[in-house]
């Protein structure tokens, strides 16, 4: 991750304009403030990737969010509408007029979290397979140069993480939507958090789905119930979480339960706000300890 933020760091003075591939399940938690940071002014087309997975009303909330900001464009897409992909040549030309005229080529970056969807489309772009496709973080291990056509350069990079996560609701996210290593993670912790979730966001598909007659009222029932329901059984006739759990995380990811969007502009507003307060608190209490310790540093002093 390092290496290849170095290296994205070294090509971008480069760079016309970025092409960032967002999760739409998490358009918020699969953004890499990194990247926003390295960006400056650049001019960006936010891709809302995986969108057939997605609660409509809520990606169209976060278009407009993201459209709020300077030279900033965004598209939902799809591998089940490719032809929507397609539209980006066209978009960057808009963003960059000044580029891709046969004169000057329009370069591209395109940058994104692992397992956020960043080959599948560049194959979509070119027609034929470019880039290795794989169900699992991590795939793309270096930069790679791809010509588009008609004046237009992409160059792809590893997908990259950022190494502290302040927001936790941030870190289960990623991990139920598959974009850290399922070993990053307990499943059991995740799939506490996804049915607590599910259980006040989506009530009607998570008793849909698992045949419930109604929502029990904590999460390890709601698991248990949901063991019971997909066979998931130990010895002796216990509920096996762990196999709840993955079954769970597996119907998430493969949108068995339906649209789900895993956050809102309204709640990450909210979660910024207890983080920060959450730093404020650390740092209080940080300087009390280093205050608390200058009594002591003159007591020795004194004494010698």
């Amino acid at each position: 991750m390092h290496k290849a933020q170095k290296q994205m760091q070294e090509i971008l003075p480069t760079i016309d304009l970025l092409i960032e591939v967002l999760d739409a399940r998490i358009p918020y938690s699969s953004e890499n403030p990194a990247i926003a940071e390295l960006r400056g002014d650049k001019p960006c087309i936010k891709l809302l990737s995986k969108s057939d997975l997605a609660d409509p009303a809520i990606t169209a909330i976060w278009q407009r969010q993201f459209e709020t900001q300077r030279h900033v464009k965004t598209l939902a897409i799809t591998t089940e509408q490719p032809h929507i992909a397609r539209l980006i040549p066209d978009l960057c030309r808009k963003l960059c007029p000044q580029t891709g005229t046969g004169f000057k080529t329009l370069q591209t970056l395109i940058v994104g979290i692992p397992n956020v969807g960043k080959s599948t489309l560049i194959n979509t772009l070119t027609g034929k397979v470019i880039a290795k496709v794989g169900n699992e973080p991590a795939v793309t291990k270096s930069q790679q140069r791809i010509h588009l056509g008609d004046g237009i350069m992409l160059c792809d990079t590893p997908g990259i993480l950022w190494p502290k996560i302040e927001n936790s609701h941030s870190s289960y996210r990623l991990a139920a939507t598959g974009a850290i290593r399922d070993t990053a993670m307990e499943y059991e912790d995740v799939a506490f958090y996804l049915v607590d979730y599910l259980a006040q966001a989506y009530p009607e598909r998570l008793m849909e789905r698992y045949q419930l007659s109604e929502i029990p009222p904590t999460e390890i029932e709601r698991l248990e119930a949901i063991g019971i329901q997909r066979a998931c059984r130990a010895r002796g006739g216990r509920v096996d979480l762990f196999k709840a759990s993955e079954a769970l995380i597996q119907d998430v990811r493969s949108g068995k339960l339906g649209r789900i969007s895993f956050e809102t502009p309204d709640m990450i507003t909210v979660e910024e706000r207890a983080v920060e307060e959450s730093k404020l608190q650390k740092a209080a209490k940080k300087e009390a300890r280093r205050l608390a310790k200058i009594p002591q540093r003159q007591q020795k002093r004194d004494g010698s």
